[in-house]
């Protein structure tokens, strides 16, 4: 019940930093940032209390709790960014999907039990966890940068674009934290190879070659940006191309396993 409460708390606290970082999107006034960065937080390290006690202190890779525990990650990463680079639309596209991953988690899904790893293993996962969240958040800007160059195109001034940062700022952010994905992603296939045994067995085969093409997306979106200064839409296509691999590689067996097949992993 305690768990609960808690979980209801973090949603609220999300939702109302979402609400905060899209004041001027919504009602033109002036963004209330730092409130809603302190909400932010206070609902991340609810959430962090959340997974601890819910899953019994351990990574629970089921389903809803990957989902949930993902969520987390990309909302903590959230933050870090906008201590250093405020971008208050990431919060606001990412903090309303982290409280619905989490309401999910929560209230709807069934409980269950975090299987046994060893300490490579949990390495292996945490930089993997790692990884993909800083690769959703460059496909969030991905996107964002999308509608900015949409927008200047077709010279719609809105409320909402001045909202945005600059448009040099959003490209030079998204390639920094695709660099960073890409080292993370690399170190999460070599500990693969190092600690995982039987790579290619255990439902991981697929895991495997999906994330290795994630991989090799990534490395051509960097190596043309560096040789050959992509950018726009040639880098946003890449970006989320390379991040609808790579979820199908951290969650299409699972939903396919747990969701149809009603079979743990």
């Amino acid at each position: 019940m305690t768990l609960h409460v808690l979980a209801l708390l973090a949603i609220v606290l999300y939702l109302a930093a979402a609400a905060g970082l899209a004041r001027p999107l919504l009602g033109g006034g002036q963004p209330l940032n730092r409130l809603a960065l302190v909400l932010a937080g206070s609902a991340v390290l609810i959430h962090a209390g959340i997974l601890l006690g819910m899953h019994r202190g351990a990574l629970d890779l089921h389903f809803f709790a990957a989902l949930s525990l993902v969520a987390f990650v990309v909302s903590a990463l959230t933050l870090l960014v906008n201590a250093s680079r405020p971008v208050a639309a990431l919060g606001v596209i990412v903090f309303p999907l982290t409280a619905a991953l989490l309401a999910l988690d929560g209230f709807l899904a069934p409980p269950t039990l975090p299987q046994p790893m060893d300490w490579q293993i949990k390495l292996h996962v945490t930089v993997a966890l790692l990884a993909f969240g800083v690769l959703s958040i460059a496909a969030a800007l991905a996107i964002l940068l999308a509608l900015q160059e949409r927008a200047l195109r077709h010279r719609q001034f809105g409320r909402w674009l001045r909202a945005l940062p600059p448009l040099t700022l959003t490209e030079t952010l998204l390639f920094r934290l695709i660099s960073a994905g890409f080292v993370l992603l690399t170190l999460t296939l070599l500990t693969g190879v190092l600690f995982v045994d039987n790579l290619f067995g255990q439902h991981l085969a697929h895991k495997t070659v999906l994330s290795i093409g994630a991989w090799l997306v990534f490395g051509v979106l960097l190596y043309g940006r560096w040789r050959h200064g992509w950018r726009g839409a040639r880098a946003v296509n890449l970006t989320l191309i390379g991040m609808a691999v790579l979820m199908l590689a951290f969650f299409g067996s699972k939903a396919v396993l747990e969701l149809i097949l009603h079979r743990g992993m």
